[in-house]
């Protein structure tokens, strides 16, 4: 079971990895994502790294609390502008849609790491 979660997140990760080719950031976001897809796709064949997972939620976590109290983070979507939908468009045409974006992905990739640090 945890195999074929860990494949669906490879997979996955390696899709978002791609898609942010093209972001303003690449050169932060594409390594955040390919990291978590590499560590989900050594799962798979029994490699795992529980201190790697640790590092990675670490830095993952610090850097989603700065876009949470970043000027237009998650925190100013939650009280500012009262959580507005983040999925009507993929264009992020407010301000705050790129953040509260980025603050997700990167709880969905520290809780993928979680999941196989545990499992570890």
């Amino acid at each position: 079971m945890i195999s074929l979660i860990n494949i669906i997140f490879f997979l996955a990760f390696l899709v978002f990895a791609y898609l942010n080719l093209n972001d303003i950031a690449p050169w932060l976001w594409v390594p955040i994502y390919l990291s978590a897809a590499i560590c989900c796709g050594l799962v798979v064949f029994h490699l795992v790294y529980p201190l790697v997972y640790l590092c990675l939620i670490a830095a993952y976590l610090i850097h989603a609390t700065t876009i949470y109290f970043s000027k237009d983070g998650v925190h100013d979507w939650i009280t500012k502008y009262n959580r507005p939908s983040l999925v009507e468009t993929m264009q992020a045409e407010k301000p705050y849609i790129e953040k509260t974006r980025e603050f997700f992905g990167l709880l969905i990739i520290a809780s993928a790491l979680l999941i196989n640090y545990f499992a570890a």
